[in-house]
């Protein structure tokens, strides 16, 4: 999660890190881009709210910029005054010429430096051919605090493959709608991607975590409600689980098969439906008459053949393309906001569904 020290109760902060790590978070980023005491009050401040993390079992990155090290008084040559805060790494939020950046990371500190990786450019590799500390090189994106700002798709998983290509730690930012509190007055949300910014923060989660560009998701703005931290903290990052409305005419069977077992898609995939095989030999004996709910199918709506399906009888389907087929019963629906993490079920992804 994120904390904003120079905008928030120290308090605040400290229950919400307690609550946060009950819930199994690891992670902060700290920002340090708008510090405006001396350097014996930041000292204070950030030693005092990183110790108390340090004690639930954080890292901390700070988020800094060279106007923070002017105003206090450090080099980038020197980091122990980072050290001595307690922190784990620091964000370089600016660039420099490479060469700069591979001699940081041999500080003897051995704090971790983490990139901006929101710039679609060979500036890893630059800094890479300078000889880096490979293991103390992070990456991770920017938070985008005005509507309309942040990284499309496309652009986001073209940045990201440039770190991951070289085996780098990545991370990105999600956004809580629960949040008020970021680095500046404008707060549209903190999430990396603009698709995301209005979406549930689980969505947001498992969309970073299915793309397998992201090792590390951060909740941009604070604070996230108790609600939506546990949620994340219940959240399967190793596979998907699809927010299904269930059908009021879905059998006890259907049920069982569509909400309790393990489902993989097939590898030899098909564009029309995802095809989940194994559980028919599971229910292979167990009845399913066809029942009274539409038979004409839309992206997102979850089938199982009825009886009338033969070999086929049980075997789980979520539509990708509208077709009618009698065979198959409707037992539920993908929500609208969800529909788009079906282009992360892929062959033999396994995956489960869970009732809204």
């Amino acid at each position: 999660m994120s904390i904003y020290p120079d905008h928030s109760d120290p308090a605040a902060d400290k229950k919400y890190l307690a609550t946060a790590a009950e819930n199994g978070f690891t992670r902060i980023f700290m920002s340090m881009l708008e510090v405006s005491d001396g350097k014996a009050a930041v000292t204070a401040k950030y030693q005092d709210l990183i110790s108390y993390a340090k004690t639930l079992g954080f890292t901390t990155t700070l988020d800094v910029a060279p106007s923070i090290f002017d105003q206090l008084g450090i080099s980038y040559q020197d980091l122990s005054f980072f050290a001595e805060l307690g922190a784990d790494g620091i964000r370089l939020d600016e660039g420099f010429d490479g060469r700069q950046e591979a001699l940081i990371s041999f500080n003897p500190q051995e704090l971790n430096i983490e990139l901006n990786m929101s710039n679609n450019v060979d500036y890893l590799n630059n800094i890479l051919s300078y000889n880096a500390n490979d293991p103390f090189i992070y990456g991770c994106h920017n938070f985008y605090p005005q509507r309309g700002t942040g990284l499309p798709l496309d652009f986001f998983v073209a940045c990201s493959e440039r770190f991951k290509n070289h085996g780098i730690e990545t991370a990105a930012f999600v956004t809580s709608p629960a949040g008020t509190i970021g680095p500046w007055s404008i707060n549209d949300g903190l999430p990396t991607l603009e698709m995301h910014r209005d979406l549930p923060l689980s969505l947001q989660t498992q969309h970073l975590f299915a793309t397998n560009l992201i090792d590390c998701v951060l909740i941009g703005n604070a604070y996230a409600s108790d609600e939506e931290l546990q949620q994340l903290g219940a959240l399967n990052r190793y596979q998907l689980t699809l927010p299904v409305q269930v059908n009021t005419t879905a059998s006890p069977v259907e049920k069982e098969i569509m909400l309790t077992a393990q489902h993989v898609r097939r590898g030899d995939i098909t564009d029309q439906v995802v095809r989940s095989t194994e559980v028919r030999k599971t229910y292979a004996d167990v009845a399913n008459p066809q029942h009274g709910a539409t038979h004409d199918f839309q992206r997102g709506d979850v089938v199982i053949g009825n009886d009338s399906f033969g070999k086929y009888k049980n075997e789980l389907q979520i539509v990708l393309q509208p077709h009618h087929d009698e065979r198959k019963n409707l037992v539920g629906t993908i929500s609208d906001t969800a529909a788009f993490l079906l282009d992360y079920v892929t062959p033999w992804a396994k995956f489960k569904l869970e009732a809204i």
